[in-house]
């Protein structure tokens, strides 16, 4: 994969969530004209399962379409390099068990900053902007405070208070 050119990747990417996100709306739309909730009655599987809540990444917690505050397990969220922003699918079984799936990663950008420990948490300082990062990830690559890290953030971070670590460098 290292001779495919990034350009060639970052279009697939792209292609791929635009899939995801025609997908989500034709369901949406389907959805509309039957009257019922249609992605209940297409897979046996997940109604099984339980209720599905979609719902955004806060970089820490799931907000979902309910308005209700999820928890999203931090080393989920640091192994699959979550972003604040990612679109995600919640499903409740009915022994209460929580099932995290990823269904719309935003555009991401990788950035290198410094890490920083302030007040307990985790900081990484790119250019004087500071981002949260999850203590899982911290302690899964080794890092210290002043290591040097790579971390994703949004491609448009002017809202971002938090990025997902890429590795130690």
């Amino acid at each position: 994969m290292a001779d495919v050119p990034d350009k060639q990747i970052k279009r697939l990417r792209a292609l791929i969530q635009e899939a995801e996100t025609n997908l989500a709306a034709a369901n949406e739309l389907l959805m509309s004209l039957v009257g019922e909730d249609v992605r209940a009655t297409t897979s046996v599987k997940e109604e099984a399962l339980g209720k599905v809540v979609e719902g955004v990444f806060d970089g820490q917690n799931m907000v979902g379409s309910d308005g209700k505050t999820y928890p999203v397990p931090a080393n989920y969220a640091s192994k699959s390099k979550l972003v604040q922003g990612d679109i995600l699918k919640l499903t409740i079984a009915d022994d209460g068990a929580f099932l995290y799936k990823q269904i719309g990663p935003i555009p991401r950008k990788q950035v290198v900053g410094t890490l920083k420990l302030e007040g307990g948490h985790y900081f990484v300082d790119v250019n004087t902007k500071n981002y949260r990062v999850l203590l899982a990830s911290v302690t899964y690559f080794k890092a210290k405070p002043g290591d040097q890290v790579s971390v994703n953030v949004p491609e448009d971070d002017s809202n971002a208070e938090w990025a997902a670590l890429e590795a130690a460098l």
